[in-house]
């Protein structure tokens, strides 16, 4: 009877032991689900629980690892993405830098001397003085252009919380009030299309009314957007002076810049363009999941 209880009492014991062990190990791991990590779990025995608790404890130590490693790859893509800004940023403000200088400065140097040049002749000779003040004028609204569309340039890359047809139809509203350019858009709304595709979309439409207000001596503007099946139509055209495609010289940083953008998110770009019969620009990208 004696052995019995003795048994019966240790039987008791080892089971408040192992509800306790069990416990605590339950507690542990509802505090590693929670992304607290209390330390390790203490145990001096050697049973087949202590054994689970040590399993635990490496288990605790590689989860520990883990969110090391994904927060130092987290600080690494922060930082690289810091400097693809900035390096873009750099990048842009010495391209706008070299427009200045290889245009709109050379005009304002132009402006400078004819404006002297017509101060010196309109007392002797009238109607030259009067040629004179007529280049001048060309010259000027040619300037302001190019000023306008460097401007353009400057205006954040991102859409913000705009999607992409709303930034369109702002854009040439905008535009519309600041320039005597005439734009006929169709613009729909694009559902299978991500952020990073609608950035460069944006841009891309940024980037050819740039061109036109500088180089198409344009007064009308087309833009189309519209999704169709399985891809995103987007359609830029003007009634300018046009230019040869295949003339090396002619072909502007700007229309490289739009055909690499396009490129980047899948897309296939056309230009077409003719002298005094405008410019035409087609793009074709994948909707999401066709890519």
């Amino acid at each position: 009877m004696i052995l019995f209880l003795f048994a019966a009492y240790f039987a008791i014991k080892n089971a408040y032991e192992l509800k306790g062990k069990l416990s605590m190990i339950s507690a542990f791991i509802g505090n590693l689900r929670s992304g607290r990590f209390p330390g390790k779990i203490t145990n001096e025995a050697n049973d087949e629980i202590s054994r689970i608790i040590y399993e635990i404890n490496l288990l605790s130590d590689h989860i520990q690892n883990q969110v090391q490693s994904l927060q130092k790859l987290a600080d690494e893509k922060s930082l690289l993405a810091q400097q693809a800004h900035s390096a873009a940023v750099m990048e842009e403000r010495q391209r706008i830098a070299r427009d200045l200088h290889d245009a709109v400065s050379q005009q304002l140097f132009a402006l400078n001397m004819m404006s002297a040049a017509a101060c010196k002749t309109l007392e002797h000779s009238p109607q030259a003085a009067k040629i004179q003040l007529e280049q001048i004028s060309g010259i000027s609204v040619k300037a302001l252009g190019e000023m306008r569309a460097l401007l353009l340039h400057l205006r954040p890359v991102q859409l913000q919380e705009d999607s992409l047809c709303d930034g369109i139809i702002k854009l040439l509203k905008e535009l519309k009030t600041k320039t005597s350019l005439q734009f006929q858009a169709s613009i729909d709304e694009v559902a299978g299309i991500t952020k990073s595709a609608e950035e460069h979309l944006f841009r891309i439409v940024q980037e050819a009314v740039s061109n036109v207000m500088r180089h198409a001596e344009a007064s009308k503007v087309k833009v189309e957007l519209r999704e169709e099946g399985a891809f995103i139509y987007l359609y830029i055209s003007d009634n300018g002076k046009g230019f040869d495609p295949q003339d090396v010289k002619m072909v502007s940083y700007g229309i490289k810049s739009m055909e690499e953008r396009c490129k980047e998110i899948g897309g296939v770009f056309q230009i077409r363009s003719k002298h005094r019969e405008g410019t035409y620009i087609d793009i074709k990208v994948p909707s999401i999941g066709r890519v």
